[in-house]
């Protein structure tokens, strides 16, 4: 089932549940295992794949297990900046550098002075 804007809470829930069920069984593991490893009761797990509502922290859980968590960037996505942000931080940037002080290029040598101050005497 593909879970669209017009998918009922319950419709959406039993769908995701029926996905982790079919990972689960694609990598061969037992409910049991799977809750195992994922941190959480075996309960928990039937409750999820049943449809029933569970915490989210038992999701992600289960998804870590199953290798899935990264797919959570597909869910929610992170917020793109807007094309007025954009222009402020293109303001922001640096358009030159200053330049590095070298201060071992002039070691050992003498300090400079005017022409005219190597003859006198302070």
């Amino acid at each position: 089932m593909e879970i669209s804007r017009h998918t009922t809470d319950a419709a959406a829930l039993a769908a995701l549940g029926e996905r982790i069920a079919r990972y689960r069984l694609r990598q061969n593991w037992t409910q049991a295992e799977l809750a195992k490893e994922a941190g959480v009761s075996r309960r928990t797990l039937i409750r999820l794949e049943g449809g029933e509502s569970t915490q989210l922290t038992n999701l992600i859980r289960v998804l870590r297990a199953l290798g899935l968590l990264a797919n959570i960037d597909d869910l929610v996505p992170p917020p793109t900046p807007s094309p007025l942000e954009l222009l402020r931080s293109e303001k922001k940037q640096r358009k030159r550098a200053r330049g590095r002080s070298e201060p071992d290029r002039d070691e050992g040598k003498e300090p400079w002075t005017w022409s005219d101050e190597e003859g006198r005497e302070s």
